[in-house]
């Protein structure tokens, strides 16, 4: 085996392994420990960080942050990765800010120059549509850790119908809809599974003294997560267009029945506590949208029509 080629699978060995010891290393790669030992100072110059412990149970170990071999890219590939992280900019708030903003200035950087000019001649061309929020989310990587590692959260929640609220929840999820971050979660108040606002969170620190659920296996959308709270049923005919809008609401999509012409239906039980909400939603589609029930959402629109009326009288 050449050293060039040697050198490299040395180097995903030890970000695989992250402990090992020099004979363990030269047995598998079937060289001795002396030369073993100079390629992993060579690795250790290139960037892998490395760390030795003296002893009978000494050897090796990767520190920090492991490195990721070179990876060959084609143009196309290349490219591509490119916009997928410069279309994060739009977010104010990322759970990998300050990682997104120095891979992609590594990537940049070390491609070759016809490829950058080409990315700088797409630049103004090609763009990923993301409304620009001014709301922070200063907690997204709390959130996020917690719902890698199953931890319970104390949360500062301040939403839309009460000041801020001392909670207790256990994330499942967080994901980006419509320039907003929001986060799937067990809500140990409400027993049951809510979805709330990230730029509403003020605050969250671990709770140790609240023992997490087993929620590994679980994977919920908006939707799911959603369970309806003093159920009614809801019903209304969708024309095409009101579908093709309906269809750009990550939280509506999953409740749609579309015909073979493009019209639909919504029909589902929700939560009465969520009236004012699509009473506002279905002033929005206008003409597009016929509602059939239930009575008390007519009459709350009704209502604010009538006092859109009569602000403008």
């Amino acid at each position: 085996m050449s050293k060039s080629k040697r050198l490299m699978e040395l180097m995903m060995t030890v970000n695989r392994k992250r402990r090992f010891k020099v004979q363990e290393l030269a047995d598998e790669f079937g060289v001795s420990k002396r030369t073993i030992l100079r390629d992993l100072q060579e690795l250790s110059e290139l960037g892998v960080p490395l760390y030795s412990e003296v002893g009978p149970h000494g050897g090796y170990q990767v520190i920090r942050e492991r490195v990721l071999p070179p990876i060959a890219f084609t143009e196309g590939e290349a490219v591509a990765m490119f916009f997928a992280v410069h279309a994060l900019r739009h977010y104010s708030s990322l759970p990998f800010e300050a990682e997104s903003a120095s891979a992609l200035n590594k990537f940049y950087l070390h491609i070759p120059g016809d490829i950058r000019d080409r990315i700088d001649s797409m630049k103004n061309r090609v763009d990923f549509v993301t409304p620009t929020r001014q709301a922070d989310a200063p907690c997204l990587v709390t959130l996020l850790d917690a719902a890698i590692l199953g931890k319970v959260l104390a949360i500062e929640y301040e939403s839309k119908e009460e000041d801020a609220s001392s909670r207790r929840i256990q994330p499942v999820s967080i994901y980006a809809n419509n320039g907003l971050w929001y986060c799937t979660a067990y809500c140990f108040l409400r027993q049951g599974f809510r979805v709330f606002r990230c730029d509403r969170i003020r605050d969250a620190t671990h709770d140790s003294s609240t023992e997490p659920l087993q929620l590994g296996d679980t994977r919920l959308s908006r939707q799911e997560a959603a369970e309806p709270r003093e159920p009614v049923r809801l019903r209304a005919e969708l024309s095409r267009a009101g579908v093709q809008r309906c269809e750009a609401e990550l939280w509506l999509a999953p409740m749609l029945q579309v015909r073979e012409d493009g019209s639909g239906v919504i029909d589902r039980d929700v939560s009465r506590s969520d009236i004012p909400f699509y009473s506002s939603f279905f002033i929005g589609l206008g003409n597009e949208v016929v509602l059939e029930e239930p009575e008390e959402l007519k009459d709350t629109i009704r209502k604010r029509l009538s006092e859109l009326l009569a602000r403008y009288q």
